[in-house]
């Protein structure tokens, strides 16, 4: 196993980006799993911590078969993966339907985490985006386009581990790639982990909370209107 668990993953991830602490980078989680890495990356850097919040949609009846995710923001953005739609005969109203299911639980997660804690502001900032792994691909690449349009100085994509195609893969998205370990045969990320436990809500807090928002690096966060929940 390349990693114990989650928190040695962001240790020695933290080692690998250390090069970007004088630049003063933002940190961004996916949850929940890539909060315990992020955390530990975000107190290596002296760095802000902020989630982002984002589902993958998965294809009914093999709902960890990712055909695409959906990211929360001002207007949600969706990343289809036309191949797996395709493969697996979904159609545009089966597709919708676990979209807008999704976006429930981004929701309910939005009031879990965050509440009224202000967001970190990332406009010409070095960001960095972090999950414990990437497996398809799809919310990753949905995390980084919605990230894009918040304008950062420089987009970084840091993962401990991921397919080898799929790491090329995101050089298209962001202006830098980190990833520890990469593997041309490829399994779930859970199986690079002895420890691969679920992360609670309650750690999720718990993490956030021991980064509070530093002044005038945030802003207060804005509830979107029910016409974004379409994507």
């Amino acid at each position: 196993m390349p990693f114990e668990d989650r928190v040695e993953a962001g240790k020695r991830l933290a080692e690998a980006l250390l090069q970007y602490k004088e630049q003063h980078p933002v940190v961004l989680a996916l949850p929940r799993g890539g909060v315990p890495v992020a955390a530990e990356v975000a107190a290596a850097l002296d760095a802000p911590l902020d989630l982002i919040l984002v589902r993958k949609i998965g294809v009914p009846g093999q709902v960890e078969l990712a055909m695409g995710a959906v990211v929360d923001g001002g207007t949600p953005i969706t990343v289809r993966n036309e191949d797996v739609i395709q493969m697996a005969g979904v159609s545009e109203a089966e597709f919708a339907e676990v979209r807008d299911r999704e976006l429930a639980e981004i929701e309910r997660r939005r009031q879990s985490y965050i509440g009224t804690r202000p967001r970190v502001d990332v406009a010409d900032r070095v960001a960095i985006v972090i999950d414990d792994g990437i497996a398809t691909g799809a919310t990753t690449r949905a995390a980084l386009q919605a990230t894009r349009l918040r304008k950062p100085k420089m987009l970084i994509l840091a993962v401990p581990v991921g397919p080898s195609d799929t790491i090329a893969a995101m050089q298209a998205e962001a202006d830098a790639v980190v990833c520890i370990e990469d593997y041309e045969s490829f399994g779930a990320i859970g199986f690079y982990y002895r420890d691969f436990r679920q992360v609670s809500d309650r750690e999720v807090t718990a993490l956030l909370a021991r980064f509070p928002p530093r002044g005038d690096e945030s802003h207060k966060p804005t509830k979107p209107s029910k016409s974004s929940k379409r994507a």
